[in-house]
This record gives C-alpha cells, sequence and structure tokens, in this order.
C-alpha cells in the first residue's frame, strides 16, 4: 500500500493549516506525524484517511501498484482516535460483532481472542455507555490492530490510557504492527518511539 502527497494544503477559511506537504508513506514502514497540540496533526490525518479533501494538490492511493479511488481507501484501513465514536448503545460482544462485519480479522486472531486481549473481565455483556474513558480507548485500539488491513493510523493511541495501559498500547505494536503501513499522529514521544520516519506538521506552515 502507498500514499502519495503531491503539494497538499488544507485551510479552514482563509487560513491554512498546512500546505506544500510532499510526501510518500509505503507498506510496511513506520511514520510519526509530529506537532503539538491545534498544529493540524488531526487534520492532515483525516486528509490521510479520505474523510477530509484537501484544499490544494493531490493525494494518490495505490495498492500492489494498482490505483486506489478515494472511496475504496476505508476498506484498507484500520483507524483509532479520541474522537472517533463507539456505538454506546451496543454491549461490548455487540460492538466487536458489527465491527467485523466490515473487516475481517488478523489471521490467529477471533472473538475471544479479542476479548482475552482486552482483559475487561466480566464487561462482554456491558453497555459501550458505562466504559470508563480508557476502556473505550482500549476497544478502539484492540478494534483497529486487530482487523486485518495494510494500513493502520493512530490519533493520540494513549489518550485516556495509564501506565498500564500505554504498556498495553506498545505490546500490541509489537504483535500486530509488523508490516502495515503505519502512522502515528502523536506529540508524546512513548506513543511513536518505534516509528522510523516522522514528518512535522510545523514544517509546512
Amino acid at each position: 500500500m502507498k500514499i502519495t502527497l503531491q503539494n497538499i494544503g488544507r485551510r479552514f477559511n482563509r487560513d491554512w493549516i498546512f500546505r506544500g506537504v510532499d510526501y510518500t508513506f509505503i507498506a510496511g514502514e513506520t511514520y510519526a506525524v509530529l506537532g503539538s497540540n491545534g498544529s493540524g496533526k488531526s487534520t492532515l490525518f483525516s486528509v490521510l484517511n479520505g474523510s477530509l479533501g484537501p484544499s490544494a494538490g493531490t493525494i494518490t492511493y495505490a495498492l500492489n501498484d494498482q490505483p486506489l479511488e478515494v472511496e475504496q481507501v476505508f476498506q484498507y484501513l484500520s483507524l483509532a482516535a479520541p474522537y472517533l465514536e463507539l456505538i454506546e448503545e451496543f454491549s461490548l460482544s455487540e460492538m466487536i460483532d458489527f465491527h467485523f462485519k466490515f473487516k475481517a480479522y488478523k489471521p490467529g486472531i477471533d472473538k475471544q481472542a479479542l476479548t482475552a486481549l482486552l482483559n475487561l473481565p466480566g464487561s462482554a455483556d456491558k453497555l459501550i455507555r458505562y466504559f470508563s474513558s480508557g476502556m473505550k480507548q482500549r476497544l478502539k485500539l484492540a478494534l483497529a490492530f486487530c482487523a486485518d488491513t495494510p494500513i493502520l493510523m493512530l490519533d493520540e493511541p494513549t489518550s485516556n490510557l495509564d501506565a498500564q495501559g500505554v504498556e498495553w498500547y506498545l505490546s500490541l505494536v509489537q504483535q500486530f504492527a509488523a508490516g502495515r503501513l503505519t502512522i502515528i499522529c502523536s506529540n508524546q514521544l512513548h506513543e511513536y518511539s518505534f516509528c522510523t520516519h516522522k514528518l512535522n506538521i510545523t514544517d509546512y506552515k
């Protein structure tokens, strides 16, 4: 999988959030998109995943050297971000079943294994609305990591997680990020220390 940005910019009203981004994201590599709060990381994240169009420039996607239309990209990526909502009327069990109607499990993972990975005993039938913010974040991450997609995109992945949760996140990276195009939007070193490439959004102001 490859994502190519050519002179990408995004603005709100007359203010440019970023512009002139020329960058290529390649399958199997790990990338950190860096910047302070409010710098535009999440906006670039939304442009990369196809949920927000650029104000300038072009973005192209390719899978096995074959072009993909932006409308197709969602099939090939997994997302987790603090602002992405879970369906709070669902129980944990129902949320997992719903998610994997649209994505396949990674090899070796099934519902039972994912539930065990979450380590939330007694929560299978608990409604998501009664989960703590940390429990919700763990679920978002587990759904993203355990889906068999070539792209993994995480925005502020350890938001609402305690120290134990951070260690759990890093264990997911070890188990499930290998071989995927992984993009982390962050300003916390522990979230992206494993990334081999870094793009600082402030370089494109």
